[in-house]
């Protein structure tokens, strides 16, 4: 799961240690097609040991999902009520991907991560959930900007983003220019550009 990308700029690895479960029920977020549905202990530790679960599409998990799963143990937040979710379609109740916020934000920023699985993109599926998040996002504690980040070569993800009324920062890189984004969390270098959402009208 990335920012955008399905691979994302990722911190370190995990300690491999179990996750501790949330202290209270987290709703659901639901949209037209989707729910935006928090991650179980048991989902998350399915993941990574590489077991598969009854309500996961084919190709659920994909990497990013591995990688993320993977960092639950170090990063609690993640599966907060402002962390990372699953996205279940409605109709059949299959996890088809991911979503998640990098939580907690940093001077006010927060960035946001998203993957679907091959077997359901082109359905607008990743768009509905990012636009969903992302006003959930804006209505979290101390949040005063969200964005996400993808690389160049990733059109169908700057689409997701447009489509999701993200807008390229005037600081980001240009994908002409190389030295811009040296390296991104994972020290992997390549440029990648930084889409941001305009805050909600009323705010």
């Amino acid at each position: 799961m990335s920012s955008s990308t399905q691979s994302s700029s990722q911190p370190a690895a995990s300690s491999g240690e179990s996750p501790a479960p949330a202290a209270e029920p987290i709703p659901d977020l639901t949209t037209s097609r989707l729910i935006l549905r928090p991650w179980t202990v048991a989902e998350v530790e399915a993941v990574v040991s590489g077991d598969r679960l009854a309500h996961w599409a084919a190709d659920f998990p994909s990497e990013g999902d591995h990688v993320i799963a993977g960092l639950f143990a170090e990063r609690p937040a993640w599966l907060g009520p402002y962390g990372h979710r699953q996205v279940v379609e409605r109709d059949g109740g299959l996890v088809v991907g991911s979503i998640g916020l990098f939580w907690p934000p940093s001077d006010g920023e927060l960035e946001l991560g998203y993957g679907i699985v091959e077997s359901r993109r082109g359905r607008g599926y990743a768009t509905e959930a990012v636009q969903a998040l992302t006003e959930f996002a804006y209505a979290a504690p101390g949040v005063k900007s969200v964005h996400a980040t993808v690389e160049p070569s990733n059109p169908p993800s700057i689409r997701v983003l447009e489509k999701a009324g993200f807008q390229r920062c005037d600081d980001g890189p240009s994908p002409a220019d190389e030295s811009a984004s040296p390296a991104d969390e994972n020290g992997e270098g390549g440029v990648v550009l930084r889409y941001q959402a305009p805050p909600p009208a009323a705010r």
